[in-house]
């Protein structure tokens, strides 16, 4: 499972953006744009009563202070170029002042 998270992480170091899992300890994120990624639930494949194969939902999460659509360019052509099938959302969070794009997708452990 870790190896399978290595690569991940090497996946998202291809977006040449600064990244963390989950969150950057207070105070310590970047500008934007940056990138925060977590695997909020499974989606495992079950066969005979038993996990057959384990799968992750995976949301990365671009953070951007305004619609950054070279950044947005950026992640989906390395999701793209690495044959991962994604979802896109976007939502406005106010009270942080930034733009939040979505790529949800499952990713095999």
């Amino acid at each position: 499972m870790k190896e399978q998270y290595s690569k991940l992480a090497a996946i998202i170091r291809q977006m040449g953006l600064p990244y963390a899992y989950d969150h950057f300890a207070e105070g310590e994120s970047p500008r934007p744009p940056f990138l925060c990624y977590l695997g909020p639930a499974s989606v495992n494949f079950c066969a005979d009563g038993i996990v057959y194969l384990k799968v992750t939902q995976v949301n990365l999460e671009l953070y951007t202070d305004k619609k950054d659509l070279r950044a947005e360019e950026k992640v989906e052509r390395v999701l793209d170029n690495n044959g991962i099938f994604y979802n896109k959302t976007e939502v406005w969070i106010p009270d942080e002042k930034l733009y939040e794009t979505v790529y949800t997708f499952d990713w095999r452990l």
